[in-house]
């Protein structure tokens, strides 16, 4: 079984590739045990984080430590982590057996020792019954358990994983997923897993981080991040939030639109009027018709209908906001349904506010 867990700290870690800043400065702890997912869109920095904790990219500055160890300058095998690529990189003339023992066999261990070893974790993979096949013979999800029992057969201290789900079809990802929570649960040791699938990340991680152009927006448990996004962009990129931005009014308690119209929140004491300010309330919490309290609604135009099952998507817009949702329950939408180009009067209750704060860009 995997060693002792450790906690993993990135302390003003730094990622220059010439002259392009790629990593910016981030500061994180990843607690020992963590199931913990860094989140973004592509060319954030995600995966060149992942690489610098895993050794196959040496941080331009700041350091990286695993437990009481600093580990920044350490090549990958001494690093007390292990990667699974997201290609999965199998050997495609070996058996499933040596493709797992395969690192054993790089440090030196005898043939007897990791075969046995591999068939272990083969075993807690469901994959003994394959041992001697090669991975062209083996689906998508079966080649995942073998990349996997290889990273895992060095028994490190956390588990780095590249995009591991991209490859699957949508019924494997799910089921892969439940597998791999499974897992880490099981083994005890941090995960550490790069996507750019929000879904994925809230199904499966204790901690969420979101990275933006190199830097880290918010990192947190799933249900704060959903509830309490800490920027506009952390708030439309894990979608299901709109966001209203615009100027802080002189009362301290509006944000005011390019159109003239304002829009309340909780005091905002300490800034000063003018201020970039900026609120998310909920696609869900959003009701139709008028009646709310001022500064909690707009009257918008239709842009766009969605059908997705158990709700209904309505895409609105309205001078100084482009982009507004509102998720209704599919009976509600369909006992008074609504088309593009109609004008429709929303509301939001005051409890369902939420102060951004950070830059607002998007």
């Amino acid at each position: 079984m995997p060693s002792k867990a450790a906690d993993i700290e990135l302390v003003s870690v730094t990622k220059l590739y010439g002259a392009t800043l790629a990593v910016e400065n981030i500061s994180l702890k990843i607690r020992a045990g963590t199931y913990c997912c860094l989140l973004g869109p592509s060319g954030c920095g995600k995966t060149t984080t992942l690489r610098m904790i895993a050794g196959h990219e040496i941080a331009s500055s700041g350091d990286i430590r695993l437990g009481d160890a600093v580990i920044t300058d350490l090549p990958p095998a001494r690093r007390g982590t292990s990667m699974m690529f997201q290609s999965y990189a199998l050997f495609p003339h070996l058996d499933l057996v040596d493709n797992v023992a395969f690192s054993l066999k790089m440090r030196g261990v005898g043939k007897p020792e990791r075969r046995k070893k591999a068939l272990e974790m083969l075993e807690l993979m469901q994959m003994s019954a394959y041992a001697d096949r090669r991975p062209a013979q083996l689906s998508g999800g079966q080649q995942q358990r073998v990349a996997l029992a290889r990273a895992l057969i060095t028994d490190p201290q956390a588990l780095l994983l590249d995009e591991p789900l991209s490859a699957l079809d949508p019924f494997l990802k799910i089921r892969m997923r439940q597998e791999l929570k499974r897992l880490q649960l099981d083994l005890g040791i941090s995960f550490i897993h790069v996507t750019h699938s929000q879904e994925e990340a809230m199904a499966l991680a204790d901690l969420v981080v979101v990275m933006n152009e190199g830097r880290i927006e918010q990192a947190a448990p799933p249900r704060e991040l959903f509830n309490q996004p800490a920027t506009a962009f952390v708030a439309r990129f894990m979608g299901d939030h709109n966001v209203i931005s615009g100027k802080l009014g002189a009362d301290r308690k509006t944000v005011e639109i390019p159109d003239g119209a304002s829009f309340a929140m909780p005091a905002r004491n300490g800034h000063a009027a003018g201020e970039p300010a900026a609120l998310a309330v909920r696609s869900d919490r959003i009701r139709i018709g008028a009646g709310g309290a001022p500064g909690f609604g707009f009257t918008g135009l239709v842009g766009n209908v969605e059908y997705h099952g158990q709700r209904v998507q309505v895409a609105l817009s309205a001078p100084g906001i482009d982009e507004f949702s509102v998720l209704l329950p599919e009976n509600t939408f369909f006992d008074a349904p609504l088309k593009r180009g109609d004008a429709v009067p929303v509301h939001w209750s005051p409890g369902d506010v939420h102060v951004l704060g950070g830059p607002l860009h998007a």
